[in-house]
């Protein structure tokens, strides 16, 4: 059975994360969903919140797991005993970044590797800080997310 870590804030979870899971669990036995505790970053919505939102999103793809995470990412794999570590690339400007995170977490731990996926075409421009920043000055981001983010968003910012 091989398996698959998806990492990342998820905040919010948003249609193109939802495309590479889909994606994911059609070629994996098992995605583990990752939602990262400590971000780093000043999140809109704290973890548990994080939590609730992907598992709403995401209880209609089989074999996925939802888990929240904290500390590195290559530590976590070997714990979930999944060897690939799944990262979106949107565009150039994610590849720089992502292939230094990758490369890092190879020499940390050559036995996990790591696989990109780029998302569907009308993903591609969609991020969570985007998303968020929509939301926080009223626009719509019912193109962007589920209903239930949709609902939190508004909730979150008015």
């Amino acid at each position: 059975m091989c398996s698959v870590v998806y990492p990342g804030t998820f905040d919010p979870i948003t249609n193109g994360h939802m495309d590479l899971i889909r994606r994911a669990a059609s070629l994996f036995d098992r995605v583990v969903v990752a939602v990262a505790v400590d971000t780093g970053k000043d999140p809109a919505f704290g973890i548990e919140r994080r939590v609730e939102l992907a598992e709403q999103t995401l209880r209609d793809i089989p074999r996925v797991e939802i888990v929240r995470f904290s500390g590195l990412l290559v530590a976590f794999a070997r714990r979930y005993g999944t060897p690939v570590i799944i990262r979106g690339l949107r565009a150039v400007s994610d590849f720089e970044y992502e292939l230094q995170l990758a490369g890092m977490n190879r020499r940390m731990a050559p036995d996990i590797e790591t696989l990109f996926l780029a998302p569907a075409e009308q993903y591609a421009y969609i991020s969570s800080s985007l998303v968020r920043e929509i939301a926080r000055l009223g626009g719509d981001v019912s193109p962007f997310v589920a209903p239930v983010v949709q609902a939190a968003l508004r909730e979150r910012f008015g």
